[in-house]
């Protein structure tokens, strides 16, 4: 008996946690367009902090912003962030998903950078030839021999 009474007992505090700590609000914000707004919420901090000026300059409120994109306001974005995040398993799924989101774009990104450092580079490079094949003259006529020389050059692989 005491064994079914102790059973009967775990079992109605079980059943008592799952009950839920926080109702869905009226007008609760569909998971998929939340998971997009703290992932724009997201990118928008990281450009605060990261280039300070860009924001300041441009007068960008990101919150602000992100409510006008999306059509919603601060109170309708608190209430179904509190209703997502009182579920923590569900709140979690939906911050990896928004890491995932990120890392594609950094990937993407630092691909970008790197494409236009090597272009950079090869600028860069171009240049530096330009200015060793360039005689260092100190009158005009040196650089007028110069001149006629390579057009000479440029007209004979022309003929060939």
């Amino acid at each position: 008996m005491k064994k079914i009474l102790l059973l009967l007992t775990v079992l109605v505090g079980f059943i008592s946690c799952k009950e839920k700590v926080v109702s869905k609000p009226d007008n609760l914000i569909a998971r998929d367009k939340m998971i997009d707004v703290m992932y724009d919420l997201s990118i928008l901090d990281a450009l605060k902090y990261q280039n300070l000026a860009s924001v300041d300059s441009f007068k960008i409120n990101p919150p602000d912003y992100i409510y006008k994109k999306y059509k919603i306001d601060s109170a309708q974005f608190a209430q179904s962030n509190i209703y997502y995040a009182s579920t923590y398993t569900d709140y979690k799924e939906m911050y990896d998903e928004i890491i995932k989101r990120i890392e594609a774009k950094k990937t993407v990104l630092d691909s970008v950078v790197k494409k236009q450092e090597k272009k950079e580079a090869k600028i860069k490079a171009d240049s530096i030839k330009r200015i060793k094949v360039a005689p260092i003259a100190n009158d005009s006529l040196e650089l007028k021999k110069f001149d006629i020389a390579r057009r000479k050059k440029k007209d004979m692989s022309r003929i060939k």
